[in-house]
């Protein structure tokens, strides 16, 4: 496997800018996920490491090799599309060999049956390898898709949200899957998607992007814990986090149109700022410091989003099980300051 480096990359389409000065590392045998909503430059920069898109400015490096001028089917990776892209009148197993067998390759054909065997075993599809592929579900035409990429042994897999035209159940298990797979595998892997659950749950490290930037590179404890701006702290979180405007007042940060009010050092904040508080640091306890109205509760069985009113805005809280809160029910909270959050001008982390 090899590592992976983008070094001042930019690529432009007309006047859009879809990677705008993009530096990243991508560790050997690291599982590195690449999170943003769509348009934020996720597929392009797959593009530009496979080599199917040319970057204007900067340098993709595998190894320490500069790979700039090298063909894409010299870069050996491996990508996996959101679409399945499989022959459909040909068999699962040729499917599987079909990488094996062009003139690049020329594997031998006890080669290609021992690794498509290996492959088909891992992602247990084994019983499908004579099936044509037209005939498979949604879930076992994304396994051959991955299975694919697994035989050509590639030093880079590149996977552009595979997961995402399956079902919710589905997706949580292939998910577990292919990061098991991963991980006995030690493959070099970026994954790109736009869900937060997937980014959190499988990767190694995060890179965020929004509109052809990166905002932050972390591991997700350190995204979610630390995230350096309100577009973080918005994009990795469920349910999302309150973002509340506060102003200074007699040494507290009182939370505007509310009566809710959070001493904190005066050097942490300035005059005003955005208080960010994941809903899961609401705390609804009687005694609790604040008190509010309950406007809306919604049953996740194993949890339960509350929404309390207080003055003009609306905390959302998360308590475990069923709630026992009716509809304009007054409750009492606590909110756990040390993990408060504090963003300033442009939405940029202060603590």
């Amino acid at each position: 496997m090899s590592d992976v480096k983008l070094q001042h990359v930019t690529k432009t389409y007309r006047e859009t800018t879809a990677l705008n000065d993009i530096s990243l590392e991508v560790k050997d045998g690291e599982f590195f996920v690449l999170l943003g909503p769509t348009g934020a430059g996720k597929t392009t920069t797959l593009r530009v490491i496979a080599g199917l898109e040319k970057q204007d400015t900067g340098s993709v490096v595998f190894d320490g090799q500069v790979m700039d001028g090298v063909q894409p089917a010299e870069r050996d990776v491996a990508f996996v599309f959101q679409q399945y892209s499989l022959y459909p009148n040909m068999s699962v197993y040729d499917n599987l060999a079909f990488p094996l067998r062009s003139p690049l390759r020329s594997t031998p054909e006890d080669v290609i049956r021992q690794r498509v065997t290996e492959a088909a075993e891992k992602l247990r599809i084994s019983h499908l390898l004579e099936r044509k592929t037209a005939r498979l579900s949604g879930g076992e035409m994304q396994r051959v898709s991955i299975g694919r990429a697994i035989v050509r042994e590639p030093r880079i897999f590149l996977m552009d949200e595979p997961l995402s035209n399956l079902d919710a159940k589905l997706r949580e298990s292939l998910r577990v899957e292919l990061k098991h797979l991963q991980k006995t595998q030690k493959s070099t892997t970026l994954f790109v998607t736009h869900d937060q659950i997937e980014a959190l749950t499988m990767a190694d490290r995060i890179a965020v992007l929004d509109h052809g930037h990166i905002l932050q590179i972390g591991t997700p404890t350190d995204i979610y814990d630390h995230p350096a701006t309100t577009v973080v702290a918005q994009l990795v979180g469920t349910p999302r986090i309150n973002l509340l405007p506060a102003r200074r007042e007699n040494g507290s940060l009182v939370i505007e149109k509310s009566n809710l009010r959070v001493s904190v050092p005066s050097d942490a904040v300035g005059e005003s700022a955005l208080i960010g508080i994941r809903p899961e640091d609401v705390r609804l306890v009687n005694g609790g410091a604040f008190s509010g109205q309950v406007i809306l509760t919604e049953p996740l069985g194993v949890e339960t989003i509350v929404h309390v009113r207080c003055g003009e805005q609306v905390l959302l809280s998360v308590v475990p099980g069923s709630a026992p809160y009716g509809i304009d029910t007054t409750v009492q909270f606590d909110i756990v300051r040390e993990r408060l959050h504090f963003f300033g001008q442009g939405g940029v982390r202060l603590n």
